[in-house]
């Protein structure tokens, strides 16, 4: 792979984590009690995931 593809992929890695960080201590700190705001990063790390996901797979496809 290249570098910038690789670059891209890590970026979206740590968005990755730092959203997920944010759920985690979201429940953690008012036991979820605002379900809108919980299902809104569920609903952003999944989208993160299908985006590396695609990365990844179209590399693969192309050879790079």
């Amino acid at each position: 792979m290249s570098t910038p593809l690789l670059v891209i992929i890590g970026l979206l890695a740590i968005a990755l984590v730092v959203v997920l960080g944010m759920g985690i201590v979201g429940l953690a700190r008012n036991g979820g009690t605002n379900p809108r705001r919980s299902n809104k990063l569920m609903q952003m790390r999944v989208a993160i995931q299908f985006v590396i996901l695609l990365i990844l797979f179209a590399a693969l496809a192309l050879g790079s």
